[in-house]
């Protein structure tokens, strides 16, 4: 065999030792982004959403921004078990609607979740599981319940290379509050699908369906996604844009496409 000179093989090797740290960088990373689709991955983060949607039917023209703050904090709570904290953050502005009544802003009702999740996972796949909670925090009647709420939340989902799939679920009932106000009994299914790239980007589509068993009414909002991982100096953030499309929503509900636009913050170990 033919020997290769020294200035020819030097180089070659230099590079790919330069090369190594960015190539675990880089794996790091798309590691990094890929737990950002687990909602029980062991990761503090602190997600800034936004939604716009427009109002049809009785209430063409009018329209809802929200701004939900939603942070996720993982607690070790033994060798076996995690316990994952997920709470939604509501700060609602909506306006145009004919009943002035309806417009109005301010905070809602805060919805917080806890979820029990075993660290090792089985087959790949990874659950979890506790109770949700409806806080009737709102600063304003026409954002919120008035309501107390309990009830059972669970999370199942599988890895398998970039692929992620899964699903969340809940339903609260009412237990205590305004009596002038109805009762709440609601339940809700998210089925999810992620497909995350080498270069940290994050391919995604959802539905965020909910059942009103007391007015037996669905809304179903579709959503597809795309975010991006990365630095602005020392933090980790990760930007997604996500088309809304509604399904499914009462008469005079919100209709056609809406907008998301989320910002995390992220806080690895």
């Amino acid at each position: 065999m033919k020997r290769r000179p020294l200035w020819v093989v030097v180089p070659a090797i230099c590079a790919l030792v330069l090369a190594a740290p960015a190539r675990a960088q880089d794996d790091a990373a798309t590691e990094l982004a890929k737990k950002l689709s687990n909602p029980l991955a062991s990761l503090i983060s602190l997600p800034l959403q936004y939604n716009h949607d427009g109002y049809g039917g009785a209430n063409d023209g009018a329209s809802v921004d929200r701004l939900n703050v939603q942070p996720v904090i993982p607690f070790s709570i033994s060798k076996d078990w995690n316990l994952i904290s997920r709470t939604i953050i509501p700060l609602v502005d909506q306006g145009g609607f004919p009943s002035a009544a309806m417009n109005d802003s301010g905070l809602g009702d805060i919805t917080s979740s806890l979820f029990f999740s075993p660290k090792s996972s089985a087959g790949g796949w990874t659950w979890g599981a506790g109770p949700v909670l409806l806080l009737p925090t709102a600063t304003r009647d026409v954002l919120g319940t008035e309501k107390w709420g309990v009830g059972p939340t669970g999370v199942v989902l599988k890895q398998t290379g970039p692929w992620t799939i899964g699903l969340l679920a809940n339903h609260i009932w009412s237990v205590a509050g305004s009596d002038s106000r109805g009762d709440v009994s609601a339940t809700f299914l998210q089925p999810f699908l992620t497909y995350t790239t080498r270069t940290h980007t994050t391919l995604s589509a959802n539905a965020e369906s909910s059942y009103d068993w007391k007015n037996e009414q669905w809304q179903v909002p579709l959503h597809v996604a795309v975010a991006q991982l990365f630095k602005v100096g020392p933090q980790i953030l990760q930007v997604q844009v996500a088309g809304r499309y509604w399904a499914e929503a009462p008469d005079d509900g919100p209709e056609g496409w809406g907008l998301r636009v989320q910002l995390t913050f992220l806080f690895p170990k």
